[in-house]
């Protein structure tokens, strides 16, 4: 499968990381894919792709074009058709926030259908984009359809979420939440209010996201791994609570983990594997 990705101009790139591409026949048909540090807008242009969330409770879901996906707190599995045609937008945390026009947190751990949320897209999308556009096209036509959609001025609360979440991401998490709010002179609660309307989760749970996002990339399976100098250098100070989380993210025991990781090895080359498994 060809992953081809170019980071949005200014000022889209404030709020997200980088639009993709991923075309072709997938390694692997079921991907489980652990909580990390983003929101997603996905626009599928080839077959239908169902995700199934690690929630028993939640039925299974099927998405014949494509879905915007709030902060996940927990796992949920993949499963693409034979072959691929997808685009994908990598939000920063809170980077859906001025695209959407709803608070964030109604889109936290849930798949919601492109056209829910911005109506007569997605065949607008397609008739531009089209069955023979290139990778460079099709990305091209995305991104000026993410700059119609954003919003002429920030929504309320959104430069103190995107300023203290930008020091999330540059410490990974490491910076107490209680200094982010005092640095910024506001209280813990205003914090955790503006985060949960931006991001939909709380400040404490994106540094925890972020946290196990540095560790899980930073595993190399082709050496022996020392997971309590992992851990440690991630910030989890206690083993017990740092095996209890990555079972919690993941579904596997961290030996587990490096066993999936030996037997099916990420392609340094390739960022989709970074943090998604194989689960077939």
């Amino acid at each position: 499968m060809e992953y081809i990705a170019q980071v949005p101009a200014s000022p889209l790139d404030r709020f997200i990381d980088d639009i993709y591409c991923l075309t072709g026949v997938p390694r692997h048909r079921r991907v489980t894919v652990p909580p990390m540090p983003s929101a997603h807008l996905f626009l599928h242009l080839g077959d239908p792709v169902r995700l199934k969330d690690s929630d028993s409770s939640v039925p299974p879901a099927l998405f014949t074009d494509g879905w915007f996906m709030g902060v996940w707190t927990r796992r949920f599995l993949v499963e693409y058709p034979e072959r691929v045609r997808l685009v994908g937008v990598h939000f920063k945390p809170w980077g859906m926030s001025p695209f959407i026009g709803v608070p964030a947190g109604e889109l936290r751990n849930l798949w919601v259908p492109v056209d829910a949320v911005w109506r007569r897209s997605i065949g607008r999308i397609r008739d531009r984009a089209g069955d023979t556009a290139s990778a460079a096209e099709t990305l091209r036509v995305v991104e000026d359809e993410l700059r119609s959609r954003l919003a002429d001025s920030p929504p309320r609360g959104l430069d103190l979420v995107r300023h203290t979440g930008m020091r999330l991401e540059t410490s990974y998490g490491a910076i107490p939440v209680g200094a982010l709010a005092d640095d910024a002179g506001v209280s813990g609660n205003h914090l955790a209010t503006q985060f949960k309307a931006h991001v939909g989760v709380t400040p404490k749970r994106v540094a925890r996201i972020y946290r196990f996002a540095r560790l899980i990339v930073s595993v190399d399976a082709r050496l022996p791994v020392d997971w309590s100098d992992l851990a440690q250098g991630a910030g989890y100070f206690d083993r017990a609570h740092f095996t209890r989380e990555f079972k919690d993210f993941t579904g596997l025991t961290p030996t587990q983990y490096l066993d999936l990781r030996r037997r099916f090895p990420a392609r340094p080359d390739f960022p989709p594997d970074s943090g998604p498994m194989p689960a077939d």
